[in-house]
């Protein structure tokens, strides 16, 4: 246990400064400071929405149609292929791997940065949408703050949905891009299926396409489907798939990187 503290704290100071961290800070901010933007735009209409009872809910949804559709996916898939391809842009996987770290403990501390990252970039989306709600009452005098009690619970239930439906694509990525050295080639597997996955989006069977996973989500809190399983046990299947996979890659490599 006190290896992969040590792993995960080493992993964890690698991805400072890098592309994958300031990718995870502007895409958890990028929706709920344009939300913002656009309110105060609109400026006659601020004291109106905010007074509205279900100012937060129609926040949420706001935020997420743009998020759910296009920036999460594209986000999880590039900042995962930036921080596999770390120490391949390094060239420091054979100085890695000469380290008294168990090659399990390697693969498991890469993943829980990526994992951490993901929740770090829900934890500043949330944050950010609670911001779109109350800045404008404390910057204007005549908008009131929202009467509504922010809805912790909703927040966190929806949230949840939505991280467990990234994981399948995490894990996918991941396990391309220890695969692969070259950084397009994860990246391009990535969005090709990302692609495929929204052209066939109104295809019956389009959920056997895990990077769909967040649309259907969000389209399934307005029109719900009946599915023979649900998306979120299809996301830990694959989750857990796509990992062992790349776990039995990573272990039985002869040359890790």
């Amino acid at each position: 246990m006190i290896a992969y503290i040590h792993s995960l704290q080493s992993e964890w100071l690698k991805k400072r400064h890098s592309a994958a961290a300031w990718l995870t800070v502007a895409g958890g901010l990028f929706v709920p400071l344009f939300m913002l933007c656009v309110r105060f735009y609109y400026f006659d209409q601020l004291p109106k929405t905010n007074a509205a009872p279900d100012i937060w809910e129609q926040l949420y949804n706001h935020a997420w149609r743009y998020m759910s559709f296009f920036l999460l996916p594209m986000g999880v898939i590039l900042t995962t292929s930036l921080i596999t391809q770390l120490e391949t842009s390094n060239n420091t996987w054979k100085l890695l791997h000469v380290t008294p770290q168990r090659p399990s403990i390697i693969f498991l501390a890469k993943l829980t940065v990526i994992l951490l990252m993901l929740l770090q970039f829900f934890l500043l989306f949330n944050i950010g949408i609670y911001l779109t709600g109350i800045v404008p009452a404390l910057l204007v005098r005549d908008v009131p703050f929202p009467a509504e009690a922010f809805p912790w619970l909703k927040y966190l239930n929806g949230n949840w949905q939505f991280l467990i439906t990234c994981l399948p694509i995490v894990a996918l990525q991941y396990l391309l891009g220890l695969l692969y050295r070259n950084f397009l080639l994860p990246l391009g597997v990535g969005l090709g299926l990302y692609i495929t996955a929204m052209i066939v989006f109104r295809w019956k069977y389009s959920f056997i396409i895990p990077y769909i996973y967040c649309v259907l989500v969000f389209n399934n809190s307005f029109n719900p489907v009946d599915r023979p399983v649900s998306i979120q046990v299809l996301a830990t299947g694959y989750f857990l798939l796509f990992s062992i996979l790349a776990y039995v890659f990573y272990i039985n490599k002869k040359e890790k990187g």
